[in-house]
């Protein structure tokens, strides 16, 4: 979580009492700088997703993965936090292959590689792949789908 967001900020999990514990509801509480100790619904998308995504990768810790899929989870981030999300993903890359849906430029310049898909006529998408880590080496296919 710190190293997501600034030195001093905390979160904490919290189980609904008086429930089986398999059964309880987990209360995720955050309290970025300046702000109260709150539920993640009363968050920001942003600290929402960081929040989220601090805890995602606090499971890799515990319990790490080859691979992970992220599906646009910086959409609602600034381009602090985006830089953030990619310092995060860095560090854990050496063990994990992350698979990143995004829109942002930043996201973007952080990758490895990037994959794109065009349709320039209707029917046939076009796969265009850029390497950067060997000499931004550009591919493409086309794919007819039916």
């Amino acid at each position: 979580f710190k190293s997501l967001f600034d030195p001093g900020d905390e979160c904490d999990l919290k189980l609904e009492e008086g429930v089986d514990p398999l059964e309880a509801a987990i209360d995720i509480i955050a309290k970025p700088r300046g702000k109260r100790p709150t539920s993640i619904h009363l968050l920001s998308g942003g600290e929402k997703t960081l929040t989220a995504t601090a805890l995602l990768f606090a499971i890799y810790l515990v319990k790490p993965s080859p691979f992970c899929i992220l599906d646009e989870v910086d959409a609602p981030l600034d381009d602090a936090n985006v830089d953030r999300f990619t310092r995060i993903l860095r560090k854990f890359a050496d063990n994990t292959q992350f698979i990143v849906v995004t829109h942002n430029k930043r996201t973007m310049e952080a990758a490895n590689a990037l994959y794109g898909v065009t349709m320039e006529e209707e029917g046939v998408s076009k796969l265009v792949t850029v390497r950067f880590n060997q000499g931004a080496q550009v591919q493409s296919a086309a794919v007819i789908s039916g």
